[in-house]
């Protein structure tokens, strides 16, 4: 049975707002130096709480070894390369990307002028790895292309534009997934035009990273499909070109690719050991692999448990999870966590990838990112190491190149969904993006959103230090807001260590941060506490709560979950179940616009578990809710003068999730 909500123990909210200046003051952590490659990024290693005042001078700001700003970027991002964007119309490349990441004004596929509210500090380029070079010869209409009767019908619906080439990019997309790509289409590393491709990738990375100012990674999906259920990676490499181009990306498809997780985890070992770099995988999407992308057993060995090995190499490889993007959010479910009231965030759960299996409720588990954190304690108990010990990371998969984490600059996840009075209804009608009359599925082009964001606690903006980041799980998601978030976990964090202004110094001194492992408990202590605090996007909506997600396996091996209210605005009184009312709305659809009247610019606490067990595995992470703002469908609603039926949603509320901290009992 799952648990009753108790009430909330110790909250504190600030009531004054804290500028974005003064938080850069703030220090992320402490670690352990190590040069790298650049010279001045740091990797790191974290065991526990380390005295940061001992032998410290006078001046807070002096001899800092760790990390002191916050840096947001997109770690997912297709152009006209990949075959399913390029032949839907985007005609924008690498380098039109990243102009527009940097801040520049870029024209769209579609002509229409584009800039970014705030230039990205990181940007990476994520084109599918498979049949890379293909979608330039079948625009073209190369003799080898159109010599097939697919090719030859893909090169004249790509051609013609509009929904026809949409419909052509998802018949290309099932053709794929269910392993009927013709041989004439499946361009393998090896073949001229997909090298080129490559390399022009790796060009494009180097040409545009400015070190400390606007970093770009070498990067590519791997996008593996097992009969349309989505299991795909982006991979990212630490390194420069000189180190890319001694390999060639991994891809899915026979002969030379695989869509086996275990085959790309071999291609990386093989990359680090060929190279001397360092890479990692991040998976997406697990709400479209229909159970698969957490599943409890090896489902390429005809589900059959997993080895210990399997879990090792699934932690050492993918340490971070996609948990939002613009084919839904991907933290929870309402089915899952009935109890959580923000749990049916900005939900797809129609079917799997190409909408050629329908969704049960089976596979729900196997899909979100909290169930998959708690079927990773599982896990470990049989495997010994939990395969699922992630952190949480946002991106766009933005298939236009220029991706949208603002609802009032909305461009879309194809070319057919840029800005226009048709994109959401048609003739009277919703438009329809995707539908399977069969299986009674149906994606409406409205239920596309905002492209999240990753927001990485780094030294510097290199590619060392954000890599280094990432690999220690430092990082967190937001739905494309800019909030800035910290989250320690340790044994005696004090109530007033929230009201301090050096409260990141004070969180590494007594404990760890987002990411990591609780060190072991000293003795006496009787639960831990969390050190969170959170600051609203500078241009952005105030905050509504600050809230602890718990998840741990009880005595009897079920795993079990909890929502606590830890920190709120406008003096609003929790109910008797700890859960503090709703925040209310200001928003104007008739603009659309909102007000900063309520909510607040700042909140944070310490909270202590007051559920906690001793011999019990727990995870816990924060997430930061807005006050409800206009969603991208208000906006269109205002400049194109549409009316809407209710079922489009109009308003919603952001939020940033960070990664978790892990509680392991001693043995």
């Amino acid at each position: 049975m799952r648990p009753k909500m108790q009430p909330k123990m110790q909250t504190k909210a600030f009531g004054a707002a804290l500028t974005a200046s003064a938080l850069f003051l703030t220090p992320s952590g402490l670690f352990a130096q190590e040069s790298s490659q650049e010279g001045g990024a740091y990797t790191a290693g974290l065991s526990g709480p380390i005295d940061v005042m001992k032998g410290r001078p006078y001046s807070p700001y002096a001899n800092r070894a760790f990390p002191t700003d916050v840096f947001f970027g997109d770690t997912h991002v297709h152009t006209a390369l990949s075959p399913d964007a390029g032949g839907a119309g985007t005609t924008l490349g690498p380098r039109d990307a990243y102009r527009y990441a940097r801040g520049d004004q870029v024209t769209t596929s579609t002509g229409q002028p584009n800039k970014v509210r705030v230039p990205y500090d990181f940007f990476m380029i994520t084109d599918h790895s498979d049949a890379m070079g293909v979608i330039q010869d079948i625009m073209m209409g190369t003799p080898e292309i159109l010599a097939d009767p697919d090719g030859k019908k893909y090169h004249e619906d790509f051609n013609a534009g509009g929904q026809v080439a949409g419909d052509a990019m998802w018949r290309l997309i099932e053709q794929f997934g269910q392993g009927e790509l013709p041989e004439a289409l499946n361009y393998q590393p090896g073949l001229p035009a997909f090298d080129a491709v490559w390399y022009d990738i790796v060009d494009a990375a180097e040409e545009f990273n400015d070190p400390g100012k606007f970093t770009t990674f070498i990067a590519f999906e791997w996008t593996s499909l097992e009969k349309g259920n989505n299991l795909h990676r982006n991979v990212i490499l630490r390194d420069g070109g000189e180190r890319a181009k001694q390999v060639i990306a991994y891809t899915t498809q026979p002969p030379m690719g695989s869509n086996n997780p275990r085959d790309l985890w071999k291609w990386m070992q093989n990359y680090e050991d060929t190279t001397g770099g360092d890479v990692l995988a991040i998976p997406h999407n697990g709400n479209l692999s229909n159970g698969m992308m957490f599943a409890m057993q090896d489902d390429f060995d005809g589900g059959a448990p997993y080895d210990p090995g399997y879990a090792e190499q699934r932690q050492k490889w993918e340490r971070l999870y996609e948990a939002t993007q613009m084919k839904g959010d991907g933290e929870a479910h309402p089915f899952l966590s009935p109890d959580d009231a923000f749990a049916d965030f900005e939900t797809w759960d129609y079917g799997n990838l190409d909408a050629t299996a329908a969704k049960t409720e089976e596979m729900l588990p196997g899909e979100y990112a909290r169930s998959g954190l708690l079927r990773g304690m599982v896990l470990e108990e049989e495997l010994g190491t939990n395969p699922f010990k992630f952190g949480m990371v946002g991106a766009g998969d933005n298939h236009v190149a220029v991706p949208s984490p603002d609802n009032d600059n909305f461009f879309g996840k194809y070319a057919t969904y840029e800005p226009s009075a048709h994109r959401i209804i048609e003739d009277g009608e919703l438009h329809v993006a995707l539908a399977n009359e069969d299986l009674g599925l149906t994606l409406y082009s409205y239920e596309y959103i905002t492209s999240g964001l990753t927001a990485v606690w780094a030294q510097e903006n290199t590619r060392g230090a954000l890599f280094d980041a990432m690999q220690r799980r430092e990082v967190y998601a937001t739905t494309g807001t800019r909030i800035r978030v910290r989250f320690f976990g340790g044994w005696d964090y004090a109530e007033d260590d929230a009201l301090r202004r050096d409260l990141a110094l004070v969180g590494y001194t007594k404990g760890v941060p987002m990411g990591s492992d609780m060190p072991p408990a000293p003795e006496g202590a009787e639960a831990p506490s969390f050190l969170v605090y959170a600051l609203r996007d500078s241009a952005g909506a105030n905050l509504d709560r600050v809230q602890v997600v718990k998840g741990w396996i009880d005595a009897e091996g079920t795993p079990q979950e909890k929502v606590y209210d830890v920190a709120w605005s406008d003096d609003r009184t929790p109910a008797e179940d700890g859960t503090v009312p709703p925040v209310g709305s200001t928003v104007d659809l008739s603009i659309p616009s909102w007000t900063n009247t309520i909510g607040a610019a700042e909140l944070g606490t310490v909270w202590t578990d007051p559920d906690f067990d001793p011999a019990l595995k727990a995870f816990y992470y924060a997430r930061v809710i807005e006050i409800p703002t206009p969603r991208w469908t208000a906006y269109d609603a205002v400049k194109f003068d549409l009316e809407l039926p209710e079922e489009v949603p109009m308003t919603n509320q952001q939020r940033a999730y960070t990664s978790p901290i892990w509680y392991t009992p001693a043995e």
